[in-house]
């Protein structure tokens, strides 16, 4: 099923530099849009696509955005593996799309929050495309036993990553987001991954949050004149 076009801030002056945000479950990338126009860079494109509607296991399939299916939330859970997979070949299908457009690919940091910050560690960790950064929020990473192997041949190795997580997340606990450091020091290089935690925060952002975010993307996606 075809996805509406993604929620667009365009930038204030000529872009040379995109953010690609996946939205978590059962949200659409307006959300994150609005979220970024608060902390937006002038020369910098926000791109925060849809997922298709899905029935979703973990929901008694229940039909809601869903970049793959989620079938539960235990980390020995059963995972979508060809879903996941199709998923990640769609948002690298997404960035070329914007190389296409004049930006080179280690200009776009990509990001996202919960199933859609999942999404884009393996999309950045599987991809031909050398990119400027990952922004991994309240999630995990997806298909964790096939790594380091499924990143063997990936160009992001030196990658930056700032993942974040709410000390207070009821859905995806602070210890998914421990397990997913540790795991991404033997994929990345571990001095380029920084992880914030932030106390009381549940399964959403804070305003701490998103100024971490807006210093990361600043660092990652200089202006050139």
């Amino acid at each position: 099923m075809s996805a509406p076009l993604p929620a667009i801030i365009p930038a204030a002056r000529k872009a040379t530099a995109a953010v690609i945000f996946l939205h978590g479950l059962g949200d659409t990338g307006h959300s994150w849009a609005e979220m970024f126009a608060g902390i937006r860079t002038s020369h910098v494109k926000y791109i925060c696509p849809h997922a298709p509607i899905m029935p979703v296991t973990l929901n008694m399939n229940m039909a809601m955005p869903s970049w793959f299916d989620i079938i539960g939330l235990s980390p020995d859970a059963e995972e979508d593996d060809s879903g996941i997979k199709q998923a990640a070949e769609n948002i690298k299908a997404l960035i070329d799309q914007e190389v296409k457009n004049g930006i080179p690919s280690h200009r776009i940091v990509l990001g996202g929050f919960s199933q859609g910050g999942a999404l884009s560690l393996y999309t950045a960790l599987t991809s031909q495309q050398r990119l400027a950064g990952v922004v991994a929020l309240s999630c995990w990473l997806p298909l964790r036993s096939s790594f380091p192997q499924a990143a063997a041949n990936s160009v992001n190795k030196e990658i930056s990553i700032l993942q974040c997580h709410g000390e207070a997340d009821p859905l995806v606990p602070l210890v998914f987001g421990c397990l997913t450091v540790e795991k991404l020091k033997s994929i990345v290089s571990p001095a380029n991954i920084n992880f914030k935690t932030y106390p009381g925060m549940p399964h959403s952002s804070c305003p701490q949050e998103m100024m971490d975010i807006k210093q990361f993307i600043e660092k990652q996606l200089p202006p050139i004149n």
